[in-house]
């Protein structure tokens, strides 16, 4: 299932710390303590796939319980990370996050020059301001390295333009970026979280 392009989502229920030693990639952190009866932000859809998993599978079977609750239809219990047998995620030194509006999320980060001098700017915090109805822009205060080309970006590309302003879309453009990684959540989620106002975003 998680092969597909199918626009799911994979679910880590345990705590911040217990992620931060070690998730299945491209997991997105939605701790079991923390559902309640409300729609949690990170899953704005009713219908979307959410393969969740916890520790054991104990926390797991109480969150997606939860969600059924209110009203997920397509909700599949996995188990616990303890049994998984696929590749696991683990934070090393000099990985980068990126945190939107108060929001972590997982990227997808490129191996460039443009990067590696970014990472030497960490940690940062940079204002974005909405442009075009498609993107959020930012200046990092410095030039970072170039190797523009023409781009078709979408929805979760996070490119350097100009040579000093970071750029995170949630529409599509077509010019001439770096691209610095991708924001590793579907197009719906990133509307969700850069196209209601401007927005700050941290990197460390």
């Amino acid at each position: 299932m998680m092969a597909r392009d199918d626009g799911h989502i994979i679910l880590d229920v345990r705590r911040q710390d217990e992620y931060d030693g070690g998730h299945i990639p491209g997991a997105v952190l939605l701790p079991n303590e923390s559902i309640g009866t409300e729609r949690p932000g990170q899953l704005p859809d009713l219908q979307q796939i959410i393969l969740v998993y916890c520790r054991t599978g104990r926390r797991s079977k109480e969150a997606s319980q939860k969600l059924a609750d209110m009203g997920y239809v397509n909700v599949y219990e996995f188990g616990g990370i303890n049994s998984w047998t696929g590749p696991v995620e683990k934070p090393g030194e000099g990985e980068m996050k990126l945190t939107i509006g108060g929001t972590q999320v997982p990227v997808t980060w490129e191996d460039n020059a443009s990067v590696a001098a970014l990472k030497e700017m960490l940690p940062l915090t940079v204002r974005m301001s909405m442009y075009g109805g498609f993107e959020q822009v930012g200046s990092v205060g410095k030039s970072l390295p170039r190797s523009d080309v023409q781009t078709k970006t979408g929805p979760g590309d996070i490119v350097l333009y100009s040579g000093n302003s970071i750029v995170i879309f949630y529409g599509t453009n077509s010019w001439s970026y770096t691209r610095l990684g991708h924001v590793d959540l579907d197009a719906s989620r990133m509307t969700e979280l850069l196209s209601n106002g401007d927005v700050t975003i941290t990197i460390e």
